[in-house]
């Protein structure tokens, strides 16, 4: 199975967000135990995620950290435009920028997953 998770969720929405992250990390976690192609994608506001889950204390902290080699990277433009530009660089997650769009650095292209026949969930 080839599978794509695009998380969108925003870390300052509390526990519904923590959930999707969560969950989306939980799925990345046991595909990769199932030996699946798996990529893991922060996007829109979910560019904000990685810089609250590399700190330990986070609750999901360890399960970023075990999917941590599945994680593709955050799209460009969204980290730009929701201002996680920095933390993503420093939490050391490639910037996407697949997919040019006028006006942005470029960001990472969902497309591409779907025209590849990948599964693709957004949490």
């Amino acid at each position: 199975m080839k599978l794509a998770i695009i998380i969108t969720s925003d870390p300052k929405n509390g526990e519904e967000a923590l959930g999707r992250v969560f969950n989306a990390l939980a799925l990345a976690a046991e595909a990769q135990a199932k030996n699946d192609e798996v990529n893991v994608v922060f996007a829109g506001t979910g560019t904000r995620w990685p810089a609250e889950l590399t700190k330990p204390t986070h609750p999901a902290h360890g399960l970023y950290d075990a999917v941590r080699p599945v994680i593709t990277g955050a799209s460009c433009g969204c980290s730009a435009v929701f201002g996680a530009t920095k933390e993503v660089e420093a939490c050391g997650l490639p910037e996407i920028k697949d997919h040019a769009l006028a006006g942005t650095p470029g960001l990472a292209s969902i497309r591409r997953y779907l025209a590849e026949g990948w599964q693709t969930l957004v949490f």
